[in-house]
């Protein structure tokens, strides 16, 4: 009996023993921490206990191993979905928005419409762009240089280094992008000429939608003017432009405020105010480097007063008549004084107009035809001018190659002209166009009348018809045909082949 109530008493130890052993896991798998994976384990090992059941301590590691495995390749085809994602070809989309998607340490593969990036630190950066438009051939015109008054057009007979352009862009900080676009050309005398067309900040957060532009920066005056070579649809400038703004186009230090207009429609009105004087202002205060410019000598002065800036407004509005049609109008004026005397001033009127249609269904925005025209006038208060500067008698400058002393009257000096141009892409990577040019003074004037035709005012229209190709959009091959008539030299042609390639990151081009 004793020997039973011993074993009873022994087995009743014994599960009291085991209790105990319970109690003591459960106390220290609340108290551990672990991740959830090892409190299963302890659970289960815990039960095993409790029950009497041997564990397998290899089976649960192997669990355990199979566990974590699976979720490394649950994060590698994460990493490998999102490294695949389509890119925007937005440009203006930086890639270190793209990359900031990405895993860390993942690496994103260049593509060559990323940025050539030179550093970076928080959101600012700074992208790099390399462009080069290179132009061969041949024209009957006996100078090629007066025939393209374009300081981009081709320039000679054989090859031309339209430019190369080096484009820097950035963000500054939350409040400021910048934008520098240096060109590299040579001239038919085969002179290097290094060139700043345009260095500029702009605000990005000002309120009541406006934006402030500061620095050197092309003239939003039309469609033309504030486009780069490469961003052409012809091989040349139009004769209007180059003839107005002259041969590096409308541009110079100031600054510019734009404000897009609260309306249903895209509306946008602008002012620019910058400096009258220099090579890049040509209807204006442009000494023309001591050579006679519509019959007289022009002296440039310094700034001295508001009366000696260029003021250039401008109103623009864009709505879609239909959903494969857009259309967008503008209009232009630059007012700002010229060299040919005190009190003498310039103004120069435009209007432009720019059309596209699109299908719904298209394929990499083929097919599409599109129209653009622009219509300029420009008065010029021409001073009174005489050869005899000092007034002795004897001329200074004999312009007309005799030893009398000219005189030349005050006069206004109107002319006018316009371009319109057409472009059909009639398929991926291919475009037809087709532009117009006349330019023509609406009276001799009496310069005119003393010296003969002046080249500068001389009457002439040309027909430009083009195909371009476009292998992939880092280049394109393009190849044009010019008719030029100018009024008492006659006709000549002229065939001009193309070529352009881009390296880096560009911003988008002009809509």
């Amino acid at each position: 009996m004793e020997n039973g109530m011993v074993a009873d008493e022994f087995v009743m130890g014994s599960f009291k023993s085991s209790r105990t052993h319970v109690a003591i896991w459960d106390l220290n798998i609340r108290t551990m921490k672990f991740n959830w994976v090892y409190l299963l384990v302890g659970a289960i090992f815990s039960h095993l206990i409790v029950s009497a059941q041997t564990v397998d301590v290899e089976a649960l590691k192997r669990e355990l191993s199979d566990l974590r495995k699976r979720t490394e390749d649950l994060e590698q085809k994460l990493n490998a979905l999102q490294s695949q994602a389509p890119q925007s070809t937005n440009v203006t989309a930086s890639s270190s928005t793209a990359s900031s998607i990405l895993p860390s340490g993942a690496q994103k593969p260049w593509s060559p419409t990323d940025p050539i990036r030179l550093g970076s630190r928080g959101n600012s950066y700074l992208d790099v762009a390399v462009d080069a438009l290179v132009a061969a051939g041949t024209s009957t015109a006996e100078d090629v240089e007066t025939l393209n008054p374009g300081g981009h057009d081709p320039n000679q007979r054989g090859f031309t280094l339209q430019s190369l352009e080096t484009t820097f862009t950035g963000i500054v900080d939350p409040y400021l992008r910048g934008q520098a676009n240096i060109l590299f050309f040579i001239d038919s005398e085969g002179e290097s000429n290094v060139e700043l067309e345009e260095a500029y900040l702009e605000t990005l957060s000002l309120p009541a939608n406006l934006q402030l532009r500061a620095g050197q920066f092309l003239t939003e005056f039309g469609r033309h003017n504030p486009t780069h070579p490469h961003a052409w649809q012809f091989v040349d400038a139009p004769l209007v432009n180059s003839r107005f703004f002259g041969a590096d186009g409308l541009r110079n230090p100031g600054a510019r405020l734009s404000w897009l207009v609260p309306t249903p429609f895209y509306s946008m009105l602008s002012l620019a105010v910058q400096n009258s004087q220099g090579e890049t202002a040509q209807s204006f205060r442009n000494s023309h480097e001591d050579e006679p410019y519509l019959g007289r000598l022009h002296s440039v002065e310094r700034v001295k007063s508001l009366n000696d800036l260029l003021f250039t407004p401008r109103f623009e509005i864009s709505f879609e008549p239909t959903v494969t049609q857009v259309l967008l109008l503008g209009s232009s004026a630059s007012f700002g004084p010229n060299a040919s005397g005190a009190h003498s001033d310039t103004e120069i009127y435009g209007v432009d107009l720019f059309w596209k249609w699109k299908p719904t269904k298209h394929t990499k925005g083929f097919p599409f035809v599109s129209w653009q025209t622009e219509a300029m006038l420009r008065q010029y208060d021409a001073a009174e001018f005489t050869e005899d500067i000092d007034g002795d008698g004897v001329p200074d400058n004999d312009l007309n190659g005799d030893t009398v002393a000219d005189f030349i009257p005050a006069e206004q000096l109107t002319d006018y002209g316009f371009y319109s141009q057409v472009a059909y892409g009639f398929t991926p990577g291919w475009v037809a166009a087709v532009r117009g040019d006349w330019v023509a003074p609406k009276d001799d004037g009496a310069y005119e009348l003393i010296y003969g035709p002046d080249a500068e005012r001389v009457e002439r229209w040309r027909l430009s018809p083009n195909i371009t190709w476009y292998p992939s959009e880092f280049s394109k091959i393009r190849l044009q045909y010019n008719l030029d008539d100018r009024k008492g030299l006659g006709m000549d042609h002229s065939i001009w082949l193309q070529f352009e390639f881009l390296l880096g990151a560009h911003g988008a081009h002009r809509f």
